[in-house]
């Protein structure tokens, strides 16, 4: 029998919009409320998000980076 052990991965979104601590996060045209109390971000930053807290800002390169790497991961 094969066990699967399920974990939570990443996927970086941008931010579009800020209104106080909540920012509007695009995943893909996705575009979800996400709290960034705990990271220093901007609009046009990306964050990797976990249960509705982003966790990690980033520049758009190291975004792009993770980015491709998903995408390479689909046509597997």
């Amino acid at each position: 029998m094969i066990e699967f052990k399920i974990m939570c991965v990443a996927y970086p979104g941008k931010i579009i919009e800020i209104t106080d601590n909540i920012a509007k996060v695009d995943f893909d045209g996705n575009i979800m409320n996400v709290r960034i109390g705990f990271v220093k971000a901007n609009v046009g930053d990306y964050v990797l998000v976990h249960a509705g807290l982003a966790l990690e800002a980033m520049n758009e390169e190291k975004a792009r980076v993770m980015l491709e790497t998903w995408e390479q991961l689909r046509r597997v």
